[in-house]
C-alpha cells in the first residue's frame, strides 16, 4: 500500500510532461507554415475617364397655363334690355366688329327731343340776328335825322344873329337837334343790346349741340363692339337680360401672342430676369419647341406656397395655341463651365464624410488610386459639376468593381480612357 502511494507522484509528474511537450510542437508548426494571400488584394478592376471642362446644363421645367397675352371685358355702357347677341364662344372677332345690341327706344326718342330743343334755340339766335339788323337801320335813320336837325338849329342861330329871325326860333331848333342826337345814342345802345342777346343765343345753341352729342354717344353705347380683336372667351349675358351700367357681357381674348404663368420658388426667381430668353413646350405639339420671353415678374408672392408667378410671352402663328393649355417651361441660363464628371464617380469619405473620387496613380506597371477631396457644384443628367480637387487632364475612376480605399492597385477596363485620346 505504501509502495502504491509513492508510484502515484511519479506517474501524475509524467502526465503533466507529456502535456506539455504535446502543447509546445504545435505552435512551433504554426509558425513555421507561409502567410496566405488575401483575395482582395487582387488589383481591383476600374473604368477611367480623364477630367475636362464641359457645359453642365442646369435647366429645370416648371409646369404652367396657356392663356391670351390680353383680355377684354365688353360691358354695358348704359341701362337697358339686351336684345341680341351676334357671336359665341370661340367665334373670332375684328376690332370695331358689332357683337350685340341693346333696347334704344328711350334713349332715341331723348335724341329726337333735344334736336328738337337745338332747333327752337337756333330760331331764336334768327330773330336776335334780325333785331340787331333792325336796330342798327333805326341807328342809321337816327343818325340823319341828327345830322339834318344840327344843320337846321346852325343855319337858324346865324338868321337869329343877323336879325332874320326871332331868337327864339334858333333857340328851338338847337334843342330838336340835340334830342335827335340822344334819339341817335339811344338806338345804337339798343343795337349793342341786341348783339349781346345774338351772343346768349349762340351759346345756347352750343350747349345743346352738346347735349344732343352726347345724346348720341349714349344712343351708341346701346351698340356693343369689340374694342380689340381676338377670340369670344366666355358668354357672360345672353339676350333678354336686363344690364346696368357696368355689367360684363362677353369676354375677348387677345390670341396674337400667348403666355404662359408659371410660379417658382424664391431660389429660382434669383436666376430669372425680365426678358430672359425660355423655351416652352406643349403636350398639345409634342414635335415643337416654342421660344419665349419673360414678360412679366410679379413683386409678391403668394403668401401660402410662398411661389412667385412669372408670365413668360410666346408667338402664336396661325393662333393654333388656345387657352388652359399645360405647358412646360424651361429657362434658360448661362451654363456651368467646370470639371464635368459622372454622378457615380463621387464616393464620400474621410474623417469629415466629404465629397471625394479617385484619382488614378501610376508609378511603374504599379497603378493605384488616391482619395482626393473635392467641392461640387450643379448636378444634371447623371452628371456633376467638379468646382475644386480635381484638375484638368487628370485620370479619376468613374466605376469599380468593387468598392475603394485610398492605396488600392487596379486595373483598368477595356472601356478606359486612354490620355490623348476619346472615349467613345
Amino acid at each position: 500500500m505504501t509502495s502504491l502511494v509513492k508510484i502515484i507522484p511519479v506517474l501524475l509528474i509524467g502526465t503533466l510532461f507529456l502535456a506539455s511537450g504535446c502543447t509546445s510542437e504545435p505552435k512551433q508548426s504554426s509558425q513555421a507554415q507561409p502567410i496566405k494571400q488575401n483575395p482582395d488584394q487582387k488589383p481591383i478592376a476600374v473604368d477611367v475617364a480623364i477630367a475636362k471642362v464641359e457645359n453642365l446644363e442646369t435647366n429645370t421645367e416648371f409646369i404652367g397655363t396657356t392663356a391670351p397675352i390680353r383680355e377684354v371685358s365688353v360691358r354695358s355702357r348704359t341701362e337697358g334690355q339686351l336684345i341680341s347677341l351676334n357671336v359665341d364662344i370661340g367665334d373670332p372677332v375684328s376690332q370695331g366688329q358689332i357683337l350685340g345690341q341693346q333696347d334704344d327706344g328711350i334713349l332715341r326718342a331723348n335724341v329726337l327731343q333735344v334736336e328738337a330743343e337745338l332747333a327752337a334755340r337756333q330760331s331764336e339766335v334768327a330773330r336776335a340776328i334780325t333785331q340787331v339788323s333792325n336796330a342798327k337801320t333805326q341807328v342809321e335813320r337816327a343818325r340823319l335825322e341828327f345830322e339834318q336837325a344840327q344843320a337846321d338849329a346852325k343855319r337858324l342861330r346865324q338868321l337869329a344873329l343877323e336879325g332874320a329871325i326871332a331868337s327864339q326860333t334858333a333857340e328851338q331848333a338847337q334843342t330838336n337837334a340835340n334830342t335827335s342826337n340822344q334819339a341817335w345814342q339811344s338806338t345804337k345802345q339798343q343795337v349793342r343790346s341786341q348783339e349781346n342777346e345774338v351772343a346768349s343765343a349762340q351759346k345756347r345753341v352750343q350747349s345743346q349741340v352738346a347735349v344732343i352729342n352726347q345724346a348720341k354717344e349714349r344712343l351708341a353705347y346701346t351698340t356693343l363692339t369689340a374694342s380689340t380683336s381676338g377670340v369670344v372667351l366666355e358668354k357672360v349675358s345672353e339676350a333678354g337680360n336686363l344690364l346696368q351700367p357696368g355689367n360684363e357681357v362677353i369676354k375677348l381674348g387677345d390670341f396674337s401672342r400667348v403666355k404662359v404663368l408659371v410660379e417658382v420658388s424664391e431660389l429660382e426667381r434669383s436666376q430669372i430676369r425680365q426678358g430672359q430668353t425660355a423655351t416652352v413646350k406643349l403636350d398639345a405639339f409634342p414635335n415643337q419647341s416654342f421660344i419665349g420671353q419673360v414678360l412679366r415678374i410679379s413683386p409678391a408672392a403668394d403668401r401660402i406656397s410662398r411661389l412667385i408667378p412669372i408670365e413668360v410671352a410666346i408667338a402664336n402663328r396661325n393662333n393654333q395655341i388656345g387657352s388652359g393649355l399645360l405647358a412646360r417651361v424651361s429657362f434658360d441660363r448661362n451654363a456651368s463651365t467646370n470639371i464635368v464628371a459622372p454622378a457615380t464617380a463621387l464616393q464620400v469619405g474621410g474623417r469629415e464624410q466629404k465629397n471625394q473620387v479617385f484619382v488614378l496613380k501610376e508609378s511603374g506597371e504599379n497603378i493605384s488610386v488616391q482619395a482626393r477631396a473635392i467641392e461640387v457644384g450643379n448636378r444634371a443628367d447623371g452628371k456633376v459639376a467638379i468646382l475644386t480637387g480635381l484638375n484638368v487632364g487628370e485620370q479619376f475612376i468613374i466605376r469599380s468593381s468593387r468598392p475603394l480605399k485610398d492605396g488600392d492597385k487596379v486595373v483598368l477596363s477595356a472601356l478606359s480612357e486612354k490620355k490623348g485620346k476619346d472615349k467613345n
